[in-house]
């Protein structure tokens, strides 16, 4: 990453919001340059548009930037331990299951339905998943394991992923393969069609 970049983010971080023209003041760099950077972090999603406030003198309306929520970051990795160590065996990954995925949202529909509607309810939920046909059924894949950061310690993870999966298609499922050297892994499942 360029070291104005960092500079940016980093004054980012530190005072939460700002404009172009006050980055190129604090950190010496041009306006253009600046914009051109935000631009940049803007794209890979680093760096979010907040507001555009109107000066009272002339020019452009000022654009103000603030880091990502991404980029901030937040604790939800420790309370997720946090709370599989407090709930222990007593949790239960159907309730669990039950919870993230509504299977009811799925009655009455069609295979080729059921399979649309949970891809949709999945990406909603940051696996991006897809379905390709297959040879033994459909297949389906989890390019983004979005329990990742929690997922060594607590492996029934995956077991809540196939029930929830199961709840949605009404089809037994069979975790098929996990690949650990692709970032976060991804899972791709088979289900039997019956």
């Amino acid at each position: 990453m360029a070291l104005a970049r960092k500079k940016i983010l980093a004054h980012l971080k530190k005072n939460r919001l700002a404009s172009a023209r006050e980055l190129a003041r604090a950190l010496k760099m041009s306006a253009p340059n600046v914009r051109h950077h935000l631009s940049v972090l803007c794209a890979d999603g680093r760096v979010e548009l907040i507001a555009v406030q109107r000066r009272t003198e002339r020019g452009r309306p000022e654009k103000k930037y603030a880091l990502s929520e991404n980029s901030v970051g937040d604790n939800l990795s420790a309370l997720t331990q946090a709370l599989f160590v407090v709930a222990g065996p007593k949790l239960k990954m159907e309730a669990l299951a039950g919870q993230l995925m509504n299977a009811e949202a799925f009655a009455n529909l069609t295979l080729q339905k059921r399979l649309a509607l949970l891809i949709e309810k999945l990406n909603e939920m940051n696996y991006q998943a897809r379905w390709e046909a297959g040879m033994a059924g459909p297949r389906l894949i989890f390019g983004h394991c979005p329990y990742a950061k929690v997922l060594q310690g607590h492996p029934n993870l995956c077991q809540m992923d196939a029930l929830i999966l199961r709840r949605a298609l009404g089809r037994e499922i069979l975790q098929i393969e996990r690949r650990e050297a692709e970032p976060y892994g991804a899972c791709p499942f088979v289900f039997q069609v019956a």
